[in-house]
């Protein structure tokens, strides 16, 4: 299986909603020359790793944002400043059992 271009990212940008907001929850911002280096698209989910934890949010392709930055929403773990690994989920793999099997 290849590896694909995926360098880190830096978040140049937090957003945090409150309570009752209509567009709330997770949600990563990237320019649309990242996601196409990444074969990620507009909606998808990615796995957002950062220094302290993971998460699963969609992407929204959004070229306001700076080449190598993202912007998330309401991504706890994470602060402006800190670099990031965002990875797509394989969904085509078959789940390890390990002991279970």
């Amino acid at each position: 299986m290849s590896q694909i271009y995926n360098p880190p990212l830096q978040v140049v940008g937090f957003i945090g909603t409150r309570a009752g907001e209509e567009d709330r929850g997770p949600q990563i911002r990237l320019n649309a020359e990242e996601a196409r280096f990444r074969l990620i698209l507009d909606g998808e989910l990615v796995w957002i790793y950062g220094p302290r934890r993971h998460e699963l949010a969609p992407v929204v392709i959004d070229d306001s944002v700076p080449r190598g930055g993202v912007v998330v929403r309401d991504i706890a773990g994470v602060t402006v400043t800190e670099i990031v690994r965002l990875v797509k989920p394989n969904l085509d793999a078959r789940p390890d059992r390990g002991a279970y099997a």
